[in-house]
């Protein structure tokens, strides 16, 4: 089984997975925290329309759903912070409207005969060498920020209106930890796709919150859960020709199910 280490793509994929693992696990513990699974689900799927905008206009997908996504970010994040009533409507307008961009543009592409499932269902196996240096480089972004704003992401997410009286720019903060969602949706649905994306943002991060003491100790199990579905999912699907993203998520599930009824057991 090691010796497929030794082909470039699977060396690429297995670094890929392990950068998207550790981005997931420390973000996806404040999508957990913070509620914001449908916040995060809303910008994966928007995100398509910055795919199609780049086919269209012939630059790289990953740039352009990066750019469409931190767009969505703001966008969702500005419009729910100020009417968190109907935030549930306007997410579903935005993830319409940039699912429906997408495709309209992709159509609108001449000659265009890239495969859609690899955005809706992840193609980690074909990753390229120039794309790791951009999620390397994203990866960086989300833990120098989080490191430095770490504090008052915590008090927000726990205590927002304790900040406020404080004097912290309780929306700036806000927007920025979406925008960090953002980055490391964008990084995860080269593993498994805009479709799935959400359950790997979430899945490991709420298990890992049953057995955490704190934020920083639910970051780490979430990211070392994360990086064994990832490396375990890899595996399994290049051994049966299945496809990744699915595979992943999959195992996560019945992780998760492990963890109920060990949990229940317990009780």
């Amino acid at each position: 089984m090691l010796d497929v280490l030794s082909f470039d793509f699977m060396q690429n994929a297995l670094i890929a997975g392990l950068l998207v693992a550790i981005a997931c696990g420390v973000m996806g513990s404040f999508v957990v925290v913070n509620r914001l699974s449908g916040v995060a689900g809303g910008i994966a799927h928007a995100s398509y329309g910055g795919v199609g905008l780049a086919c269209f206009l012939g630059f790289s997908p990953m740039l352009g759903s990066l750019g469409f996504a931190i767009l969505c970010a703001l966008l969702m994040g500005f419009l729910t912070w100020r009417d968190r009533d109907r935030a549930d409507t306007l997410i579903g307008v935005i993830w319409a409207v940039g699912m429906a961009l997408g495709v309209i543009l992709t159509d609108l592409t001449p000659g265009y005969s890239g495969d859609m499932m690899s955005f809706l269902f992840g193609s980690i196996l074909t990753v390229p060498t120039e794309l790791l240096y951009l999620m390397g480089g994203l990866l960086a972004v989300i833990l120098v920020t989080v490191s430095v704003f770490f504090r008052r992401f915590l008090a927000i997410s726990y205590d927002p209106e304790f900040s406020c009286v404080r004097g912290e720019r309780v929306l700036l903060l806000y927007l920025l930890l979406i925008t960090l969602i953002a980055l490391t949706v964008v990084m995860a649905v080269q593993a498994v796709g805009l479709i799935l994306v959400i359950a790997l943002l979430t899945l490991p991060a709420f298990i890992a919150e049953a057995y955490a003491k704190g934020l920083v100790s639910m970051m780490v199990i979430a990211s070392a859960i994360s990086a064994i579905l990832v490396v375990a999912g890899l595996f399994i699907a290049y051994s049966f020709n299945f496809v990744t993203g699915p595979v992943i998520i999959l195992l996560g599930a019945l992780v998760y199910l492990v963890h109920l009824a060990v949990k229940k057991l317990s009780r």
